[in-house]
Formats: structure tokens, C-alpha cells, sequence
């Protein structure tokens, strides 16, 4: 047994201690447990907490290792590693609300891909976090569970709609983490909250169900630990019940060595839209792009692609499937729904059937625009967002529902694009909350911009101690 705080290391830090037997999985898994115990009454970041479950998993994962019979899959292993899951990523046993007391509380049938494959890689599954209303706020707002707040200042938002994964990483409830990414859900609360956050190619890593630019992706505190999750995460999923998934691919996703000579990176500093750039978040991304540059990049300014008209047809669009979500309830559940979430779509019904159209439409001309915009270039650069951290209570960052998704403009275009995106942090705000660096690349290349994060993480100032 280590003297050191096991909730503070890495999943990779893990693996050496329980290699050598200085460690065990019940050792971690107790030192997480009681490190939630510390920090939860604050941050609210859990549901379906089940440490006895969690216990019980470490117990059999400890004998395991004692045996050398530790589970292996290509290659790594994250058996006995402390991990929590999205809420909204059914776990079989546990129903689903998606963030809103309105819905029907139907325990989940079975694990959805991401939690199966955790499940049978081994990991420890403390239990899930929180989200925001339907996912669809990038905040810890929410009609179900208790409001979650940022552990690097408990007045700020840890962002969304991974709300609970982000607090959870950054304050020590295991090293591994696992959220959902539409339109930044994944990066949001990863870069608000210090983590790597990556939101993979679409289809890289089955999900159910699957939707338009839906994502999952790992929470970690390091770009090794993103790795091996994604070494688990993208196995395939044996009922291909992700009508959307990529086939299968031989990636060696350990392999994160890489030389940036002649690397072509196209530097976005201006989204083009929604919320205007707080000064605060440019001059991290300009001393980002100078650390490649000085390792041998190539880095060259990109005009801006996305505009007003088409992000607020998106957020019309989107608009239009929550009201159909909230049709579908049973009787009397939508008055369970959080004001400012009805507040959103109630312009809904009186929408024509061309305006609708044209709502979608918005999703079409983002994927044209950004495939167009990032085809000269190996690798993109820019701020996470336009903005910095806001208050908890908040449900977006700019507090106006009637511009409810002004601060996607940066993200959102890989999601339309299904291109691979990553976020980590690159500074803290006057809040001394983290802000985020996005790192995109091409579709298929989630290895290329894992290497790219990588690199940027040991080129990198010193991060702030973790909040813990």
C-alpha cells in the first residue's frame, strides 16, 4: 500500500501500483469513496451512487490482479480503475431521466455500448453523474438532480451538459470518466473543469440511441488516460444497436508519439457567431499556437465559416425535437420541467413546416462549411468558447434563453462534421476557473488529435493544483 492519496492518481498511475502490488482496486476504490464523501455535499455531481456495488466490483478485480488474471483488452487494461458514467448512458438496473424529473422512472433494461464495454473491460462503476434538462443546457441546471457547481470555484457552472462528469474528474471521484457530446457536452465541462475531453469521430464509439452529431467520449485528467478509454470504448458493440457506428479499426491508441515538423495548423480565433470573444480567453490559444509553431508546425489564420443565421437555425432546429420529446411525455409530467427549459421551446407551435425545414437545413450547411474550412489543414486550433465561466445557477452561459446555444460556435461545427475534437485546459479565468483549448482534425483521425493534445500538454504552462 502506497501514502499516497489513490483518488489523486491517474488511471495509468493505478495500474503500475496495482502491477507491483503497492495497490489494490479495494485500496482506490475506498480512497474514491471517501474522497466523494468529502466533496459531494458541495459539488453534487452524482447519481445512482452505489459505492457498495462499486466495493463489491474492486473485491473482484482485486483478485484478479492477485491471480495475474487481470482483464486485457488490445493491448491495456483498466481493470480495478474507479469510473463513473453519464447519466444519460443507460446502466442496466438504473432508469434514465436525462436530467428532468418529467420523465418516467423505467429502470434501463440493459447497459448501453459505452457502459458494456466499461463493464466488461472491468472498470469499477462507482455510479453515473449528472445533467442538465434534457441534456440540452451547458450547465448543472436541472428539475431532478441538485444543482452541480464547479469544484475550481463552487460560485461558477461546471458546464454541460456533462455537468457531473467534469466536476467529478477535476475533484477526484476516480481518474476516468465517461460523457456525451452533441454540441460540445463533452469539451464544455472538460475544459471548464481542467480535463481532457474528447469527443470522438461519430461512430467511433457506439452509442444507443444514436443521433445526428451525438457522441460519446472520455473525461480525463491526462491524454494517456483518454487513450485507454478509448481503447475500451470504441470496441465494437456485439448487437450493433448504433445504426451510425464506423466499422472497426485497428488503432494503436497508446501510441501518442508524434513529430509536428511541417504539421499545417489553421488558427480560429473568431467563431462568427453567438457570443462575443471575452479578452480573456485569446492570448492561451495564441501562446498555444506559438509552442506548436516553435516545434514545427505550420500555423496560419482561418476566417471564421459559421454565421448567426445558420447557429440560431440550429438552435431552432433542436428547439423542434425537445418539443417532440415533451409531447411524447405522459399526462401531467411536462409540468415537472424546469421553467426556463419550457421557456425555450415554447415558440415551437408556431413554426411553419418551411421554417422547420430550414432548421435542419442548418445542420447540412455547418457540415459543408466546416469540411470545406478544415480540408487545407492537418489540425485545428482555438478557444474552447467565446466566453468564460459563469454562475452556477445559470442554465447558459449567457443567462438568455431566447439565445439559448450562443456559446457553440466553436464546437459545434465537428459535431455536424462528425470530425474528432478535443479540449484541455490552457488557463484559468479571473474566476480561477480553467479555460479550454480545442484541438479538431479531420473524421477518422481521433489517434491525430489525441497526439496533438498530447503534445500540447507537455508543451504546456504548469497546471494549478487540482481541486481536491
Amino acid at each position: 500500500m502506497t501514502s499516497t492519496s489513490l483518488h489523486e492518481l491517474t488511471a495509468t498511475q493505478l495500474i503500475e501500483l496495482y502491477k507491483s502490488g503497492k495497490a489494490t482496486p479495494v485500496d482506490a476504490t475506498r480512497d474514491v469513496i471517501a474522497q466523494i464523501a468529502r466533496r459531494e455535499p458541495e459539488l453534487q455531481a452524482t447519481y445512482a451512487y452505489d459505492p457498495e456495488g462499486a466495493l463489491k466490483t474492486a473485491e473482484e478485480s482485486a483478485a484478479r490482479w492477485k491471480n495475474g488474471e487481470q482483464i486485457t483488452q488490445g493491448g491495456v487494461t483498466i481493470d480495478g480503475i474507479p469510473t463513473t458514467i453519464k447519466e444519460n448512458i443507460a446502466t442496466k438496473g438504473t432508469p434514465v431521466p436525462f436530467g428532468t424529473a418529467a420523465t418516467p422512472l423505467v429502470p434501463a433494461e440493459q447497459d448501453a455500448p459505452p457502459s458494456a464495454r466499461l463493464r466488461e473491460a472491468g472498470a469499477v462503476i462507482l455510479g453515473k453523474t449528472t445533467m442538465p434538462e434534457f441534456g440540452a443546457m451547458s450547465s448543472g441546471l436541472s428539475s431532478i438532480h441538485p444543482l452541480t457547481r464547479n469544484p475550481w470555484n463552487l460560485k461558477m457552472n461546471p458546464g454541460g451538459s456533462s455537468a457531473g462528469a467534469g466536476a467529478a474528474g477535476a475533484a477526484g471521484y476516480g481518474p476516468l470518466h465517461v460523457g456525451t457530446d452533441i454540441g460540445g457536452s463533452i469539451r464544455f465541462p472538460a475544459g471548464w473543469n481542467g480535463l481532457v475531453g474528447l469527443k470522438p469521430s461519430l461512430g467511433r464509439v457506439q452509442i444507443d440511441p444514436p443521433f445526428m452529431g451525438r457522441c460519446a467520449g472520455p473525461m480525463t485528467r491526462t491524454v494517456d488516460d483518454a487513450a485507454l478509454m478509448m481503447a475500451v470504448l470504441s470496441r465494437p458493440d456485439p448487437d450493433q444497436r448504433d445504426w451510425m457506428n464506423l466499422p472497426p479499426a485497428d488503432i494503436n491508441w497508446t501510441d501518442l508519439d508524434m513529430d509536428l515538423t511541417g504539421v499545417k495548423i489553421g488558427l480560429q480565433l473568431d467563431a462568427g457567431c453567438g457570443m462575443p470573444i471575452d479578452p480573456q480567453v485569446i492570448p492561451p490559444v495564441l501562446e498555444a499556437a506559438k509552442a506548436f509553431e516553435a516545434a514545427g508546425a505550420i500555423i496560419e489564420e482561418v476566417a471564421p465559416w459559421m454565421t448567426d443565421e445558420i447557429l440560431q437555425g440550429l438552435n431552432r432546429f433542436w428547439s423542434i425535437r425537445a418539443a417532440k420529446d415533451i409531447a411524447d411525455l405522459p399526462p401531467g409530467h411536462r409540468e415537472k420541467i424546469l421553467p426556463i427549459f419550457l421557456e425555450w421551446v415554447e415558440p415551437v407551435p408556431g413554426f411553419t413546416a418551411l421554417e422547420g425545414y430550414r432548421a435542419f437545413q442548418a445542420t447540412v450547411d455547418i457540415r459543408k462549411l466546416t469540411v470545406a474550412a478544415t480540408k487545407p489543414y492537418d489540425f485545428m486550433l482555438s478557444p474552447l468558447s467565446a466566453h468564460i465561466s459563469f454562475p452556477a445557477e445559470w442554465g447558459y452561459a449567457n443567462n438568455d434563453v431566447t439565445r439559448a446555444h450562443d456559446q457553440i460556435g466553436f464546437t459545434v461545427p465537428y459535431n455536424m462534421s462528425e470530425q474528432p475534437a478535443v479540449s484541455l485546459c490552457c488557463g484559468y479565468d479571473t474566476n480561477g476557473v480553467p479555460m479550454g483549448l480545442q484541438i479538431a482534425g479531420h473524421r477518422f483521425d481521433d489517434l491525430g488529435v489525441l497526439r496533438m493534445a498530447k503534445a500540447y500538454e507537455q508543451m504546456r504552462p504548469a497546471m494549478r493544483p487540482w481541486p481536491m
